[in-house]
């Protein structure tokens, strides 16, 4: 019998009726338990589509054992810390410019993983190096104390548990001699529906608790409507995803977990992070292939794809029917055509030969479906799927958005991308709700069932126990398709913290490269000169010098004003060539932020250039087009 027949989906609607399973803010917008059926019914189309399918190969994994402290340290290896304990543990050193760095709710959150890894080498008496975090951070407090800039707060007395509010900000930098604070423009005063990149959330949520403790239990209830977020504006320019170089990239995705933790902890929810688990998976084809198999596949067809080409063909097709098709996604393809259109697809889709006209639309949509269900890994990632289904457990929307936000940063590339397409496609569906009848929450309910639940991982559950995910899933679906943009934006304050251990690295690099010169007989002060010079020598104050090495116009002195923006330097660039180059389009080439404190970071058009070299005022300024 079906799990989820008509009589027993009546008797659970029933039984939420009188006992709501969400009573916490997180409810302010939740689906509405009487239109839950589309859920419902979603996961009966799921049962019969697994049904039809039964003779392929459905690999379920049981969950590998593991200790917590191998959860620990493993979460250590993905933060970048694994230096820290084991055979590979060397001079806690190597890791203090990075610790320096972390805030006081971050710093925590590395502390109590070392303890518990610490505790679980010791009882297994393993004879590797294990430094006690107490000592760690009591460097790094000692060093802090030295320090003349002030920010002493930012890591040290992690063992006193006191939050004393926004001096701790991890968004302040230190350049040359001068604290720079976050700039908050003065036309976006911070509110309630304000998301606040500036400072670390799970400081934020710190603060939240202690000064206004009775606000979470004011919003609490169904009938309060979903607040609308927004970004303010950064006068030094928004970080999106594809914006920093990849070194600088990798160091944002170690911060973002520990971040993530960090809020966590100080909301009490835990953190389920899966450790990685081998899976027999096939090597080719298109169905039940991993995304980095399809990925390297469809790059052999078409050099740098990001996005599987069967996943981009599907949505295509989707869209060629019209998005204003009634019922587009909800509505099911006949099972038996989609097995043997899947069979169709896996023999002929490299050679060109399959037929996509005989595709209908709702088959197309049903085949998007399946092939994300069937991921050999979910689309939101094994590791992480957990954390993003915990996501329903915050207690209000902006830190459920924030959660989000930090997650979507530590998905591998081809899931982020990938997930990228479909919610794009998604809301373009939803821009045609007038015609088609899916809003956002009916899209929402379709969907969660697909990327929230996943055989390979043997995420088995009662069928009470899936009622109360059911309305969870669903409104984080809801958000990540409304508040995509967001959740595609790094936080400033993980910039600040990347451009801060750039700064101390550089120090430590300069520091050795004058003790090599000594010893080589140069003269120091010669040294010092020659950097200086390299920075400042032909610019004079106030005035930078825009390269752009591939434009006739090699170059350009271009004097700082208060309303100079990134966009602006581009148009005086843009309007001066000719012959091939004046074909390029706005869109097409980026100025890019180059050095001094930051790897390379490709500026937004609002970026205001005067505040974003007080920033960094070693970087270079080049013009140049995107990596594909």
């Amino acid at each position: 019998s079906r799990r989820y027949g008509q009589y027993t989906m009546n008797q659970e609607t029933t039984k939420a009726k009188e006992k709501p399973p969400f009573d916490r803010s997180n409810s302010q917008d939740s689906v509405d338990e009487v239109s839950m059926d589309d859920y419902w019914n979603e996961i009966d189309n799921i049962k019969k589509s697994s049904e039809n399918r039964q003779e392929q190969e459905v690999v379920v994994v049981k969950e590998p054992d593991v200790s917590e402290g191998e959860l620990e340290e493993e979460w250590l290896k993905e933060a970048g810390l694994s230096n820290l304990f084991g055979e590979s543990a060397g001079d806690p050193q190597e890791s203090m410019v990075f610790l320096s760095t972390l805030t006081r709710t971050q710093a925590a959150a590395v502390q109590k993983r070392v303890e518990t890894v610490s505790q679980t080498l010791r009882k297994k008496n393993k004879q590797y190096h294990i430094p006690d975090v107490r000592d760690i951070f009591a460097q790094q407090a000692e060093s802090k104390e030295k320090a003349p800039d002030g920010t002493e707060s930012q890591s040290a007395r992690t063992n006193e548990n006191k939050y004393q509010g926004k001096d701790d900000q991890a968004s302040s930098l230190v350049v040359g001699e001068k604290k720079l604070m976050p700039l908050v423009p003065e036309e976006a005063p911070a509110s309630e529906t304000d998301i606040n990149l500036e400072v670390s959330f799970a400081e934020q949520a710190v603060n939240q608790k202690e000064s206004s403790k009775d606000r979470t239990q004011k919003s609490k209830g169904n009938d309060v409507p979903l607040l609308s977020f927004r970004l303010p504006k950064d006068k030094t320019g928004t970080t999106k995803i594809g914006d920093l170089a990849p070194q600088d990239m990798k160091k944002v995705c170690h911060l973002a977990l520990i971040e993530l933790t960090a809020l966590y902890d100080v909301l009490g929810v835990e953190l389920k992070q899966q450790k990685a688990v081998k899976i027999k998976t096939k090597d080719s084809g298109l169905f039940c292939v991993p995304l980095t198999v399809l990925l390297e596949q469809d790059q052999r067809k078409v050099p740098g794809t990001r996005i599987p080409l069967i996943f981009q063909k599907l949505i295509s097709r989707i869209e060629e029917g019209g998005l204003e098709t009634e019922g587009l996604l909800r509505i099911p393809g006949a099972a038996i055509r989609i097995k043997n259109l899947c069979q169709e697809l896996e023999a002929t889709f490299y050679e060109g030969t399959f037929n996509w006209e005989s595709v209908k639309q709702h088959d197309a949509a049903s085949l998007l479906k399946l092939f994300i269900r069937e991921l050999p890994q979910p689309l939101l990632s094994g590791e992480y799927l957990k954390a993003f289904q915990a996501v329903q457990n915050l207690p209000t929307k902006k830190q459920q958005l924030q959660a989000l936000n930090l997650l979507v940063l530590l998905l591998p590339d081809v899931n982020r991308d990938t997930l990228k397409a479909l919610l794009e496609f998604l809301q373009r569906v939803i821009d045609n709700k007038e015609e088609n009848k899916m809003n956002v929450k009916n899209v929402a309910m379709v969907m969660a069932p697909n990327l929230f639940m996943c055989h390979a991982l043997g995420l088995k559950s009662s069928e009470q126990q899936e009622f109360a995910m059911a309305a969870g899933t669903a409104n984080t679906m809801h958000l990540m398709i409304k508040y995509q943009k967001l959740l595609w934006t790094i936080p400033k304050f993980l910039v600040n913290q990347v451009r801060k251990q750039n700064t101390e690295n550089l120090k430590k690099d300069r520091k050795t490269m004058k003790k090599l010169l000594k010893k080589m007989a140069y003269d120091r002060d010669k040294y010092d000169k020659q950097d200086r010079s390299t920075n400042d020598a032909d610019v004079p104050q106030g005035v930078i010098r825009v390269q752009a090495p591939h434009l006739s116009k090699v170059s350009m002195a271009i004097q700082l004003t208060e309303e100079l923006k990134a966009s602006d330097v581009l148009a005086r660039f843009l309007s001066q060539e000719s012959g091939i180059a004046q074909t390029l389009k706005k869109g097409e080439v980026f100025l890019y932020e180059v050095g001094g404190n930051i790897g390379e970071r490709c500026l937004d058009d609002d970026t205001y250039m005067k505040d974003l070299y007080q920033l960094n005022p070693n970087a270079e300024w080049v013009i140049k087009s995107k990596p594909s």
